[in-house]
């Protein structure tokens, strides 16, 4: 009889433990939301005695957003400054690594207004070295040619426009399809660009686009009318 009552005890003490347990979770969180309670009431009846502080906190918070904003404008603003300044010499860019070509094909890019523009080019880019949107919402999709030796280099021909014309669109959705080089390109090419409505900057227009100041939609002939009136402001 007494081996049958052992698990019986047990299982009561058990029982009384997990009891006592909760019971005195219970209370501390009780403590602690009355400790809480107490220095949140002590706060409230401290600053109700000295309401200046909550003005001074006000205050200072008030200018330290408005420090932040400031600085946000001024950076944004010297940003725009810097963009609109760049200016790249022909022989400068016949200098650059293929990849840093591209970076500064992006930056004038960019100092034109569209300021969504991008560096993308690299294994798999499909044809797009950089992309980027017009300040009138035309999405630009452009493959670069580097050319070291510049005119003397190797011409871009028609093979080098395939990918550009077979992806520039179905993948890219580029309303404006544009190989750039700092280089010359073939007759074929242009023959072949003029059928596809594809748009070609060879050096001279590269020269006087990255040296000056005009956009590159205002070199080039035939472009995509806008998709909106009037760009951005």
């Amino acid at each position: 009889m007494s081996g049958r009552r052992r698990p019986v005890q047990r299982s009561v003490r058990r029982s009384r433990r997990r009891k006592n347990q909760q019971l005195e979770q219970v209370l501390l969180a009780a403590f602690a939301a009355t400790v809480v309670l107490s220095l949140a009431a002590a706060a409230l009846r401290w600053l109700a005695e000295h309401p200046w502080v909550v003005v001074v906190a006000v205050l200072v918070a008030g200018g330290a957003g408005g420090a932040w904003m400031w600085r946000r404008r001024e950076a944004a603003r010297w940003e725009l400054i810097r963009a609109q300044g760049l200016r790249y010499a022909v022989e400068q860019l016949d200098h650059l690594h293929h990849t840093q070509f591209e970076f500064a094909v992006r930056d004038l890019m960019h100092r034109d207004g569209c300021t969504d523009a991008q560096r993308v080019g690299g294994r798999g880019d499909n044809g797009a070295d950089v992309k980027a949107t017009d300040p009138y919402g035309r999405r630009w999709v452009i493959q670069c040619k580097h050319r070291t030796a510049g005119w003397s280099g190797k011409p871009v021909g028609t093979p080098d426009l395939h990918v550009l014309n077979g992806t520039g669109r179905q993948v890219h959705h580029g309303d404006v399809l544009v190989m750039l080089t700092n280089g010359r390109i073939t007759s074929n090419a242009l023959d072949f660009a003029k059928d596809q409505r594809l748009h070609l900057v060879d050096r001279h227009v590269l020269a006087e686009w990255a040296a000056g100041s005009r956009p590159l939609w205002e070199l080039l002939r035939t472009v995509p009318p806008p998709r909106r009136q009037s760009p951005l402001p």
